[in-house]
């Protein structure tokens, strides 16, 4: 442990610790019972990632801890291992910080997030709600329910898009808050929700049916919609033409026989692994790369040898190369906690 020069973390904790208090007070009353059982594990862990990791290292470790903010270890863990010297990066997930989404740049060693979809809109949620829905443990299940999209027909979409999601052309999203659970409670939907589409959520045991398969079907291919949108605007705003995904929770939702950006960018790449391990390998990037300025020297294999560093390839990241790149500043990421939430 003496021998380590940086230790880092893939998410700002008392960022997202603020996100989950300001949630909670924004709702207050409800959700009391949720903010409950919250509080103690963030008080006497969570808040204290720093003494935390001091303790995982037998508090042999006693140099600098980086914390970089979620979307920003998404953001490495695809651009940096990529053989483009220059890529737009559009990064998808369920929440870190506050971001949900996040679009920027990257060139040569360094990366920039201009953009964000900010909590409660997100697309990983809104995935992660018909996993609950259709039985299947969140976050750890969404793979379940992609599998078995292709079983049905995407009867329910319209009434998707008509009554939960508000999809912009520029692939940002404003979800109906009634329909799900999430900000205050112990569940992903409302009752409100199950009204919609004729039920309770399917017991975790119980026999999968037709509806089951249609409900799948149904929001897989409205996540495809919004994942094209999305790619398209990133796109026209800076001329790219391939993609690479990344890492994070809608990994899964990009998997399938037909990538939802095909005929968008000629080529793709997938990323050093999913979920947390992803997330550590961005941000010991970031600090390399990033914070330290060592020099990157893309190359056509890095990536497929990243690749092998994870046996399950999942993506919330695209990187795609760029003939017209933003100018990126040497400075530390910052990124803009207004955008894209507004309408339109």
């Amino acid at each position: 442990m003496e021998d380590l020069d940086y230790v880092g973390f893939y998410d700002k904790p008392l960022l997202k610790f603020e996100r989950i208090l300001e949630t909670y007070l924004a709702f207050a009353p409800r959700g009391f019972g949720s903010f409950l059982r919250a509080m103690p594990r963030w008080l006497k862990g969570k808040m204290h990632a720093t003494r935390e990791l001091g303790r995982g290292l037998d508090g042999r470790y006693t140099r600098r801890f980086v914390f970089s903010t979620h979307h920003e270890s998404h953001a490495a863990s695809a651009f940096f291992p990529s053989p483009f010297e220059e890529a737009a990066i559009l990064t998808l997930d369920g929440v870190g910080e506050w971001a949900t989404a996040s679009y920027g740049v990257g060139r040569r060693n360094k990366i920039v997030l201009t953009h964000e979809l900010h909590f409660p809109h997100s697309v990983g949620l809104l995935y992660s709600a018909f996993t609950y829905y259709a039985g299947f443990k969140v976050n750890e299940g969404e793979y379940k329910l992609m599998g078995l999209a292709p079983y049905g027909e995407p009867t329910y979409t319209k009434k998707i898009l008509e009554h939960i999601v508000d999809l912009k052309d520029d692939g940002s999203i404003r979800l109906d808050l009634s329909y799900f659970n999430y900000c205050t409670g112990l569940t992903m939907t409302s009752e409100k929700f199950h009204r919609l589409f004729g039920g309770p959520p399917r017991r975790a045991h119980a026999p999968l049916t037709q509806h089951d398969m249609d409900i799948a079907a149904s929001i897989q291919k409205v996540i495809e919609e919004i994942m094209l949108r999305a790619a398209r605007q990133r796109a026209r705003s800076n001329g790219v033409e391939k993609p690479v995904p990344g890492r994070g929770r809608c990994a899964q939702l990009r998997r399938q026989r037909a990538h939802p950006t095909r005929g968008t960018f000629r080529e793709r790449l997938g990323a050093a692994g999913g979920g947390g391990r992803g997330g550590a390998l961005g941000v010991a990037q970031f600090i390399w790369h990033q914070l330290l300025d060592q020099p990157r020297r893309p190359r056509p294999t890095t990536a497929s040898k990243a690749r092998c560093l994870a046996p399950l390839m999942t993506s919330d990241a695209f990187v795609q190369p760029s003939s017209r790149p933003e100018r990126c500043s040497t400075d530390s990421i910052r990124t803009n906690r207004s955008a894209i939430t507004s309408p339109g």
